[in-house]
């Protein structure tokens, strides 16, 4: 318990329950000063503290005023009849009422207003229909009502894009969905894949820049090694190695309910519904069992990590991948039970055995303590501090500890910050770059976090530096921009890579 004179954290905080403060961004506009005027001298009396004694907000400062926000009993032992809550004006909430409901009846009898500024959006911008662009678009359509005071990014003109439907309409500019070049590239994957050994120094150079949706499954499948580059053995090691996973199913997952297992089954379990919410498809019974099987048999597998969450995440763009391979249709919405149990089954080992390998490579990510995500910050902060010593100043001042916010980038490899369409795309480049996962992340995340210095360097608190960092505006993301991030990301690694002497001070 607190010390009986220390304060409580609602009776010390400027923002009280119930106290009517400007809203900037919302329906209405801020209060009318006129009708607040004596309301806001009272409490800027007891609010007035000398600009000398301004500290910049930091994380210690941050946790002391919020220590205890969630004491228990704060509720009972509040005294609604001190004087810091009779502060409230009867007659300034009425008339702040009364000019809402106002506004909001306002913009009821002028819908034409909203409606002529659709209009003069071109017909090559129209949305492309989703369950997922429905909320976009709700969202873009409230935020042209709110108040131009509030400080937001302005987004170019440009269609928005479901989250993982149209794989191959990637591109954020509205540009055709193939053009000349990229018909000659799909052609060039063709003879490549085709030939009797694949060349897959050439595979690599040319998936580099993106894959063509069209034969992103095999290439996949060719990169990650799970198939042989000689087109003669493809057919029997796909057969053997699914046949391989399916005989570990029949082996261990009834193990899942015994005792020593319980706590895996029980956490993949829970992290499942929690893997893309917002995608339908991954919501689906029968897709989230499929997600079930896969994990739990990995985790038994390697028991050195076992299972970690965010591992659930790094299934997710192989599964996407090699159904596309049976569903030409929008993915985010398909129904899997209209796939084969032929199917179903192919897709399944896919995901697993490629998952398994990209593990491979990245596994003290997930052993005990994650030493190697810890490593990976470390070489992170250490990077920044090179390239862009404004910014890693900017953090210390703020307290803001590399770990707080790219731990997750590591240990998710950016999948909880770009849209999944994005992540794709961004896999074929680590796909095609040697140790791509484990080493060339680390160049991404750098200019990831370059990419937005000017929003970092206008956030002055811990709290708002925190939460810019955990909820980055990419849903409008495509490939131009998931290319320009590899190509900065490139020339860091060439500056970078093997001279790491660069990045010590």
């Amino acid at each position: 318990m607190a010390a009986e004179n220390s304060k409580q954290f609602w009776k010390r905080s400027a923002k009280l329950p119930g106290s009517i403060q400007p809203v900037y961004g919302a329906q209405h506009p801020p209060l009318d000063p006129r009708l607040t005027k004596n309301f806001i001298k009272e409490r800027s009396k007891v609010n007035a503290v000398p600009l000398k004694n301004k500290k910049a907000s930091s994380f210690h400062e941050f946790a002391r005023n919020t220590s205890d926000a969630w004491d228990i009993g704060d509720d009972e032992e509040e005294d609604f009849s001190s004087p810091s809550f009779q502060t409230l004006n009867s007659k300034v909430a009425l008339a702040t009422a009364a000019q809402v409901l106002e506004n909001h009846s306002k913009l009821r009898v002028k819908p034409e207003r909203s409606q002529s500024t659709t209009s003069d959006v071109p017909a090559s911008y129209k949305v492309i229909k989703s369950s997922s662009d429905a909320q976009l678009s709700r969202n873009s359509s409230d935020t042209c009502l709110r108040n131009p005071l509030h400080k937001q990014q302005s987004l170019p003109l440009r269609p928005i894009i479901p989250l993982v439907a149209r794989i191959s309409d990637q591109n954020a500019s509205g540009a055709p969905p193939m053009t000349v070049r990229e018909k000659t590239r799909l052609e060039k994957f063709r003879q490549l894949l085709s030939s009797h050994n694949t060349d897959l120094d050439e595979l690599r150079k040319c998936s580099w820049p993106g894959v063509p949706r069209e034969v992103r499954p095999v290439t996949w499948r060719l990169l990650s090694g799970y198939l042989p580059a000689n087109t003669e053995r493809r057919k029997l090691t796909l057969q053997r190695k699914r046949e391989e996973y399916f005989g570990f199913i029949e082996q261990y997952y009834d193990s899942r309910n015994e005792e020593h297992h319980q706590d895996t089954y029980r956490q993949i379990h829970i992290d499942i519904p929690r893997t893309n919410p917002l995608i339908p498809l991954f919501q689906q019974p029968l897709v989230q069992e499929i997600f079930e099987r896969i994990l739990f048999i990995w985790a038994i597998r390697h028991p050195a990590s076992g299972y970690v969450q965010g591992i659930n995440d790094l299934v997710t763009p192989f599964f996407v991948v090699f159904l596309s391979e049976y569903v030409e249709e929008d993915v985010e919405n398909f129904d899997v039970t209209n796939l084969s149990q032929d199917m179903l089954r192919s897709i399944e080992a896919d995901s697993f055995w490629c998952m398994s390998k990209l593990l491979d490579g990245i596994q003290d990510n997930y052993t005990f303590a994650q030493p190697g995500i810890q490593k990976k910050v470390k070489a992170l902060e250490e990077l920044v501090s090179r390239i862009d010593e404004q910014v890693h100043n900017h953090f210390r001042r703020y307290e803001v500890e590399y770990l707080q916010f790219a731990f997750r980038w590591m240990n998710n490899l950016l999948m909880r910050e770009l849209p999944l369409r994005c992540t794709i795309r961004l896999w074929d480049t680590y796909q095609s770059e040697p140790e791509g996962f484990s080493h060339f992340h680390l160049y991404v995340c750098a200019a990831f976090l370059i990419k937005w210095r000017k929003e970092i360097l206008d956030e002055e608190d811990f709290q708002g530096l925190l939460m810019l960092l955990q909820n980055l505006p990419t849903i409008h993301w495509g490939n131009e921009e998931i290319g320009l991030l590899l190509a900065e990301a490139y020339r860091l690694k060439y500056m970078f890579a093997d001279a790491p002497n660069h990045y010590r001070r």
